[in-house]
């Protein structure tokens, strides 16, 4: 069964919630909420290619994909700033002291947000153009 529609769906509403975490100034949550919204929506062109999607870095994911479906340089060097969102976002022990909304800014979110809506786009027209040619 293909699920590309349930992880694109939940990849958009991750992605909610990262822009609302940032008006909250929940930036660590906004950066991880933004890892997550792009691993989802690279997941879901996985789903629609049928090929089988394995771990959580977004960079590794992508480069994985067939070359033809692979994401320009810049964007495979951005979507490696979203990989830094992963853990340290929600561990304590990740940073050497304080908690990880002691280390994320307003500028660190915004930049997260805008990366993995450049992700969810890309995938968004690949698995569009997927569905056409079928």
């Amino acid at each position: 069964m293909q699920r590309t529609e349930d992880w694109l769906r939940q990849s958009r509403k991750d992605l909610a919630h990262s822009k609302k975490s940032v008006e909250m100034e929940d930036f660590e949550w906004a950066c991880f909420s933004a890892q997550q919204s792009a691993e989802k929506a690279v997941k879901a062109f996985y789903q629609s290619i049928r090929a089988y999607a394995h771990g959580h870095s977004v960079s590794t994911l992508l480069q994985r994909l067939p070359r033809r479906a692979r994401p320009d340089a810049r964007l495979m060097m951005e979507a490696k700033l979203l990989d830094r969102h992963y853990i340290p976002t929600r561990y304590p022990d990740s940073h050497p002291q304080g908690a990880p909304m002691d280390y994320y800014t307003r500028q660190d979110a915004m930049e997260a947000v805008r990366i993995a809506e450049r992700i969810i786009r890309h995938c968004s027209n690949r698995i569009r153009r997927s569905k056409e040619k079928s």
